[in-house]
């Protein structure tokens, strides 16, 4: 409700990353969530950050100097963050082989071989987070890595995979938002 309220404040004070297969549903805040959804681990202290740009056209005329209509021509929306845990789950996940794990060999070595012709892997999004007893889901139902920042090996700092995901439209039966946000 509009007006001054100080319960409406969230503070994304501790929170995750999750993925599942692409259109998976998300449970609304305060139900559990499936088992198809894996948790990506730690994030850097950055947190997550999500971003939405709309493109509108504007429609001019003869009879004014100024637009005289806006009409949308394209929506983008990124969620971007940093996982600092290397394991057999987040180098397919930011590297390009989605949400396939790795199996180390019988050495115990875990190794990631990068594709020549990769192909785009699309999953489910999930950013859960919580505020004292408020608990606030981000829900991506489609989603694809579209840009992976750049890797520093440092001996003053954890090595992260700092990844861009880009929300698609939906393909599923029952269409599905572009992305959800959910708070109890």
């Amino acid at each position: 409700m509009a007006g001054i309220n100080a319960t409406e404040i969230r503070v994304a004070g501790t929170g995750r990353v999750l993925i599942a297969p692409k259109n998976t549903d998300m449970a609304v805040p305060g139900t559990a969530l499936g088992a198809e959804w894996k948790d990506l681990g730690y994030t850097t202290n950055d947190g997550i950050k999500f971003t939405k740009k709309d493109k509108l056209d504007p429609v001019d005329s003869w009879q004014s100097v100024a637009a005289v209509r806006f009409v949308q021509s394209d929506r983008d929306l990124t969620v971007k963050f940093q996982l600092i845990q290397i394991n057999a789950d987040t180098l397919p996940f930011v590297m390009g082989s989605g949400d396939t794990a790795l199996t180390p060999d019988v050495d115990g070595v875990l190794r990631y071989d990068m594709s020549a012709t990769p192909v785009p892997v699309e999953f489910a999004l999930g950013l859960e987070f919580s505020d004292g007893e408020t608990l606030t889901r981000f829900y991506v139902p489609r989603g694809v890595v579209t840009d992976m920042d750049e890797v520093q090996f440092a001996k003053n700092t954890p090595v992260k995979l700092g990844v861009t995901i880009n929300a698609i439209a939906s393909d599923a039966a029952t269409p599905k938002p572009l992305a959800s946000w959910m708070t109890k």
